[in-house]
């Protein structure tokens, strides 16, 4: 049964398609073309527009913006969109904006926290449980991949990467990418290893130890980075490693390099 219940002051356009118990509370608005999936909920004074659309299972907080233009000089009113998936938690004051050029789109996966005050900017795409903390900034293209973790008032520069399992401690700036499992401190710098996500997310500890040693060998090992990762190449198939790699040779911005105190790593 179809138990979808609607605030008598939200104003919802007659094109947006809302799915299955959906709730929609006091004076949100879901503007035209929008698609809202099953037993989403839409809180207090949320907006939903630019023909965004949201899977199953989401929750969006009070006064969350979804699916605004992009703060972007070029854009020019082009048809974009954001998407985003199933089950995602958005809370208070939460802005994702939509893509800059025609046809393109802002994308949030499956399985993602975003907490109060984050900003997702345009035609940026983040990955399955993700977790943003307070007030973190994404500028425009930046990628985020799967269960990285942002702390609160980090910023993102453009076009920057953000590597599985990754890590960016509260205040931290970064405008070269983070690689897999790496913990990024201060400004583009790196700090050691996730420790506790790679545990958490059960990796054995002789896997640990071979991304720890990857790490000794990109950061310590007195080597550059290009002759580190040949190195790891020939003498590591430890599917991690592997990835830390992977992500290395297809960054267009370098990576973040070691700081002076690895003491500071958790």
């Amino acid at each position: 049964m179809n138990s979808t219940l609607i605030h008598p002051s939200a104003v919802i356009d007659p094109t947006a398609q809302l799915g299955r118990n959906v709730r929609v509370g006091p004076g949100a608005v879901i503007e035209a073309g929008c698609v809202i999936g099953d037993d989403c909920e839409i809180r207090a004074h949320a907006i939903i527009t630019g023909g965004a659309q949201l899977g199953v299972g989401n929750q969006i907080g009070y006064s969350a913006v979804v699916g605004a233009e992009p703060q972007d000089l070029g854009y020019k009113g082009a048809p974009t969109r954001v998407v985003i998936g199933d089950r995602n938690i958005l809370r208070e004051l939460v802005t994702i904006h939509r893509g800059t050029k025609e046809g393109t789109e802002t994308v949030l996966g499956n399985d993602n926290f975003l907490m109060a005050g984050a900003h997702v900017a345009h035609n940026c795409r983040v990955g399955n449980h993700v977790i943003i903390v307070n007030n973190v900034l994404l500028a425009g293209h930046v990628e985020v991949h799967d269960r990285a973790f942002l702390g609160g008032g980090s910023v993102v520069h453009q076009f920057t990467r953000i590597g599985e399992l990754a890590i960016m401690r509260g205040l931290t700036r970064i405008g070269k990418d983070l690689p897999p499992y790496f913990m990024a401190v201060t400004t583009n710098r790196v700090s050691g290893l996730n420790r506790v996500g790679l545990k958490r997310s059960g990796h054995a500890p002789d896997v640990r130890r071979s991304i720890q040693e990857a790490y000794n060998t990109l950061y310590r090992s007195g080597l550059n980075i290009s002759q580190a990762v040949e190195k790891l190449e020939k003498e590591s198939t430890v599917p991690e490693v592997q990835k830390i790699l992977a992500f290395i040779r297809s960054s267009k911005r370098g990576i973040c390099t070691a700081t002076h105190r690895d003491d500071e790593e958790d």
